[in-house]
This record gives C-alpha cells, sequence and structure tokens, in this order.
C-alpha cells in the first residue's frame, strides 16, 4: 500500500503546486458564466415552479467544473508522464492495476471536488440555494468525479501526443458536458433533441446532482442514479483492463 500512498501524493501535489491555475482558474470561469448567463436569462426563463434560474443554474455550473477538472488531471498527468517518458517509474513499480487506477481516480476526485466546492463558495451569494437531499449530492459528486476520471485515464493511454487529447476533450467531453442540461432544462427542448439528451450519460450526472439541491429533477433521481452507476461500472472495467494489458503504456 506504500506505493499506492506515494502515487496519490505525487497526483495530489502535483495539481495542488499550482492551484492558481488548476483550482482558482475554474472558479473564475464558472462566476463568469452565472454572471453573463442569470443576467440575460434569469427574467425570461421560468425552468421550474418556484425556482429561480440562478436556483437552476448554479448546481450545473458546479457540476460542469468538478466533472471537467477531474477529467483535466487524471488525463493531464498520464500524457505528462508518456510524452516524457517517466511513465516508466511507475510501471516498474509492484503496484497493482487497482492501485494505479485508484490513486489516479482518487486524485482526480479531490480536484474535481475541490472546484466544485469553490464554485459552490463562490456563486452561493447570488442567490438562496436549497440543499434538499445532501446525500444525494455527494453521491453523484463521487461517481460523477469517478467517470469522468477514469475516461480522462482512458484518453490519455489512446493518446500519443497532447493535440490527439486535446480531441477527444474538445469534441468528446466538451459537447457532452455544455449539452447535459447544464444552462436549460431538457424538457424544453423539441421532442428529437430531447431523446437525444436522454441518451447522454452526462445529463444524468448533472440532472442527478441538481435535485440533491432542489429536490425536483427533468427524471427520476433513482434512473439517473442506475445509469451513472452502471456508466462508472463500464469506464472503470475499461481502465482497469487497459491499465492491466500495458496497452500504449508499455513499449
Amino acid at each position: 500500500m506504500e506505493g499506492f500512498y506515494t502515487l496519490l501524493y505525487k497526483e495530489l501535489l502535483r495539481f495542488w503546486k499550482v492551484s492558481f491555475q488548476t483550482v482558482a482558474a475554474p472558479i473564475l470561469t464558472a462566476l463568469l458564466y452565472l454572471l453573463i448567463f442569470s443576467h440575460v436569462l434569469e427574467s425570461r426563463v421560468d425552468v421550474y415552479p418556484g425556482v429561480g434560474y440562478k436556483a437552476f443554474l448554479i448546481p450545473g455550473l458546479v457540476m460542469m467544473s468538478l466533472l471537467q477538472n477531474a477529467f483535466a488531471n487524471s488525463s493531464s498527468s498520464l500524457i505528462q508522464s508518456k510524452v516524457t517518458g517517466n511513465i516508466v517509474f511507475v510501471l516498474l513499480t509492484p503496484l497493482s492495476p487497482v492501485q494505479m487506477f485508484s490513486a489516479y481516480i482518487l486524485a482526480a476526485i479531490v480536484r474535481g471536488m475541490l472546484v466544485g466546492a469553490g464554485v459552490l463558495l463562490a456563486t452561493v451569494a447570488f442567490t438562496r440555494l436549497a440543499f434538499a437531499h445532501p446525500l444525494w449530492i455527494l453521491m453523484f459528486a463521487l461517481l460523477g468525479g469517478a467517470i469522468l476520471s477514469s475516461l480522462g485515464l482512458i484518453a490519455a493511454i489512446w493518446a500519443e501526443k497532447f493535440d490527439q487529447l486535446a480531441s477527444f476533450q474538445n469534441f468528446l467531453i466538451v459537447p457532452l458536458t455544455f449539452l447535459a442540461g447544464v444552462f436549460y432544462s431538457v424538457h424544453s427542448l423539441p421532442d428529437f433533441w430531447l431523446a437525444v439528451s436522454h441518451l447522454n450519460p452526462f445529463f444524468y450526472m448533472v440532472d442527478g446532482f441538481r435535485y440533491g439541491f432542489l429536490g425536483v429533477s427533468d427524471v427520476p433521481p433513482g434512473i439517473s442514479l442506475a445509469v451513472v452507476s452502471g456508466s462508472f461500472l463500464v469506464v472503470a472495467a475499461i481502465t482497469l483492463w487497459l491499465l492491466g494489458t500495458g496497452y500504449k503504456l508499455r513499449h
């Protein structure tokens, strides 16, 4: 277990050493989203009865920031190790695939949770926000962070250079996040796009997380939890298989 704790400490220290870039900058970005979208849409959008647009938007921004930063942490760490060649020092250790996976995932979740908490603290002063079901908030935050950090490892294992990783993020992660109902309720969409939204697992992460705050959601929270849990099992199994086989890691 000493190797696991060492790798976890290294991953935590890695992003904390540049916390102004890895934590503070995403918080500022989310705050700008809130100021712009709430100013434009506050008086024009009525998502749920009795719920203001700011109260609807803030949980979505928190979850979006958490997901994107969890992905960024695991993917950037592993791709840097591959490109510089120091991944060999991790592979030569007696760490099992489960231990490697757990260390990278936990560090990414910590970064995502820190950014999410920072966004929440920075935005909560703009409106009164309820915490209807705190345990649901925690469950979806942890599962969402675990899924995106696993996807980060998958992307970094597949990519051979930084621009390939950027393509994975820009053409898959960012669109799926923005189309997950962060800024709108999917029930406001035409039938075709509503059906498409229900195929997006990121939607269930955001909707279930928002339910924890507001007590209302676009789909029953139990369904969201089942989809998110199943998604985590799938991406975790793929990631563990890739780490176990050494695909594109052992040359």
